[in-house]
């Protein structure tokens, strides 16, 4: 019987512009599957705006089943007003995704940066690159919050792969016979796919 590819949407929620990106997971190989930006600046209407970013996300997840959601979570500014749309954002994107029984994890700007790049400080534009370099494409992203969407996503798939404190042991990928390393070396014999040399 053939699997399917394991699908995860990553979201950047806005009220201005919402990026989307999708991923597909098969034999741990990842490909990008779609992404784009939501335009809602021209609706004036916030509630109308909300409405679009309801719909657009139950297109998405119609259209391509996903397994998983990931969303960005929101920095926090000093303008109140816009911290309180970006949260309704956030959360009719949350609630589009429960309608469809996914859970919706969030990660915030910090831990999408560091799981992408190795650096919670990186610019968007070192963001884009690796992404470019991960997901072998060439497209020249116009918008970065669909890029941003995309390594909400790639977070996610990321960090579903580190074991946790109550993981079993044979959910744990390390080698038969071989003692459990601390740190690097840990992770590296545990993730060798995500070794790069150069």
């Amino acid at each position: 019987m053939q699997q399917h590819p394991h699908i995860i949407l990553g979201i950047d929620p806005g009220t201005l512009v919402m990026g989307y990106g999708l991923i597909a997971i098969d034999k741990n190989k990842v490909s990008l599957v779609e992404m784009g930006v939501l335009q809602l600046a021209k609706n004036k209407d916030h509630a109308e705006r909300l409405e679009l970013i309801f719909r657009k996300m139950e297109t998405l997840i119609k259209l391509h089943k996903p397994k998983a959601v990931a969303i960005e979570a929101p920095f926090f500014g000093k303008n109140v007003q816009s911290m309180l749309k970006l949260g309704r954002a956030q959360g009719v994107a949350i609630a589009a995704a429960m309608m469809h029984g996914l859970q919706a994890v969030e990660y915030a700007p910090k831990k999408v940066k560091q799981s992408i790049t190795g650096r919670g400080n990186a610019t968007k534009e070192q963001v884009w690159q690796m992404l470019q370099h991960t997901l072998h494409f060439k497209e020249d992203v116009r918008f970065m919050d669909a890029t941003d969407a995309v390594g909400v996503a790639l977070c996610h798939h990321y960090q579903s792969r580190i074991p946790t404190a109550d993981s079993e042991p044979s959910k744990v990928n390390i080698p038969a016979g071989a003692k459990k390393k601390p740190g690097w070396e840990s992770f590296i014999s545990a993730n060798p796919g995500r070794v790069k040399i150069s």
